[in-house]
This record gives C-alpha cells, sequence and structure tokens, in this order.
C-alpha cells in the first residue's frame, strides 16, 4: 500500500514536516510512514583521535574509550528518535492521521530515504537537517542528493507551514514540468485550490505558448497566469510573496549538476529564498 513517507529529525522543522504530511495524508486518503535515522559515525573522525603521535599503550586505551563513548552516544541517539516518533505520532494524530507507521533506522539518510520511498506517493522531508537548520542562507546538505536521485515528488517543508489554500506553478514547458502539470490538474492534493501559472520570460510567441499550454491543461480550473521577463528565481518569488498560503511546484533540478556547479540552479534558489511548502518534481 503506498504512504506518506515523511523524514523527521530533531530540527526545528520536524513539526512542520509532521503538519504538511498530515496535509497530504488527509487529501490524499493515506497513511503516513514516519521515519527517523540515526547516521552512523565513525568514534576516531568524530573525536578527532591524534593519539597515533604518542604511543602505542596510550593509543589503544584512547580507542577502547571512544568506543564506550560511542556505544553510549548510539544509546542516547536511539533513545531521543524513539520520543522524537512518539510525539510526532501524537502531533499527526492531532492533525486527523490515525494510520501512521513508527520507523527507525541507522545508516546514510539520503540511502534511507530512498529506500523507504519504493512504497511511497510523495516523500517529506524538511528544508534543513538539525545541523544546518540556524544556516539560513542555505539548504540542508542533503535536500538537493535526495531530490537527483528520488524518483518520487519531494514535498519540503519550511519552517512555519499551514494548509495550502493556493497552488503557484513553475512552468516552463520542460518534461520536468509537464509532469508537475499533470499533477496539478489531477492529483487530489490540489483538487479544489487556485492555480497561478507562472511564466519566466519575454513575452513573445514562444512563452506565450508556453503558458496557453498549461491554461489549456488547467481548462476549468481558478486560474490565475503571470508572464513576466524577468529572472525566473525573482518572478516566481514575487509571486509566491504575493500569494498567502501558496504551495510552489516546479520541475526540479533540469540541467545536470556539473552545469548547476557552474551557473547556479533556480530550484536551489527558490527553496533556500521561499517561505513555503515547494514541492519538486523529477
Amino acid at each position: 500500500m503506498e504512504t506518506i513517507l515523511a523524514a523527521i529529525d530533531a530540527s526545528g522543522y520536524a513539526a512542520s514536516v509532521c503538519d504538511l504530511a498530515a496535509w497530504a495524508a488527509r487529501r490524499l486518503n493515506l497513511p503516513i510512514e514516519l521515519l527517523h535515522i540515526v547516521q552512523r559515525k565513525d568514534a576516531v573522525a568524530e573525536r578527532h583521535d591524534l593519539s597515533g603521535a604518542i604511543g602505542l599503550g596510550v593509543k589503544s586505551s584512547l580507542l577502547e574509550e571512544l568506543i564506550r563513548l560511542e556505544e553510549a552516544d548510539a544509546r542516547l541517539q536511539v533513545e531521543r528518535g524513539r520520543m522524537l516518533l512518539a510525539a510526532s505520532k501524537k502531533r499527526l494524530q492531532a492533525c486527523g492521521v490515525d494510520d501512521v507507521r513508527q520507523l527507525h533506522r541507522h545508516g546514510g539518510i539520503v540511502e534511507t530515504i530512498l529506500e523507504r520511498e519504493a512504497a511511497a506517493r510523495i516523500v517529506v522531508i524538511g528544508k534543513r537537517g538539525a545541523s544546518h537548520e540556524f544556516a539560513t542562507a542555505h539548504i540542508g546538505s542533503k535536500i538537493e542528493r535526495v531530490v537527483r536521485a528520488s524518483a518520487r515528488p519531494i514535498l519540503i517543508a519550511s519552517r512555519a507551514v499551514e494548509p495550502p489554500k493556493h497552488a503557484v506553478l513553475a512552468y516552463d514547458g520542460s518534461p520536468a514540468a509537464g509532469r508537475a502539470l499533470e499533477r496539478c490538474a489531477n492529483s487530489p492534493l490540489f483538487s479544489g485550490l487556485p492555480v497561478h501559472i507562472v511564466v519566466a520570460g519575454a513575452d513573445d510567441a514562444r512563452h506565450r505558448a508556453i503558458l496557453d499550454q498549461a491554461l489549456v491543461a488547467l481548462d476549468g480550473r481558478d486560474v490565475t497566469a503571470t508572464l513576466d521577463r524577468g529572472k525566473p528565481e525573482d518572478v516566481i518569488a514575487n509571486v509566491i510573496a504575493a500569494t498567502p498560503g501558496g504551495i510552489l511546484m516546479m520541475g526540479a533540478y533540469g540541467h545536470s549538476p556539473l552545469r548547476t556547479l557552474i551557473v547556479g540552479s533556480t530550484t536551489t534558489v527558490l527553496i533556500r529564498s521561499v517561505r513555503v511548502p515547494v514541492l519538486l518534481i523529477r
């Protein structure tokens, strides 16, 4: 059976992930799999062991102590995870979702999410993890890796979340944007929501055709359209700022990682800058 996969950690985004997952679960009538991952650590690397310079006997005793500390830390992390899962399940149930499955895993965050997403309709994650939640100029280090590798839509929670009242669709005619358009038109997730289509580019025949394509797909819906020649990240951000209660939908990472490294990515800029949930479609 399909699920909503909600990945939580000890960051300030855990509550927003739960609230957004609950909204999606109610709309799609699906259970939630609540996932918490304890990352494996290397005791020596984590504690910057320098004992190789001070003698073999001392090094052996230090390594034994590091192992004991690591074991104690692992037990602490497991207990914290259990408490976090329990609190998150209560929050989800308070939001009206009764079918919540808790899953506690050890391993890599990206690898575990990719493993569990096989049964998921949507993956919900926070914009930043516990180690980066105050780095407001950045997104979490795992976000781009998950989105690039995932075969599922990724719903990224902002710090403050309210049930979305409007869908803002960033559309450029690309295959990924086309898949986002199809979901916007047909998924129960967006049923009844007004849609604002945003096309960034010159007011010419090509961009008008792109806009018309989206309008035809959303025929019969409450639709507003914007065509603006500004930079995509600026045009989309301006529409989001003027649309209270919005959720941004867009195709994700349309260029190769190498090109993104050289010229930047509209996807990354928008995830970092907008303060609303973002649904990324590969």
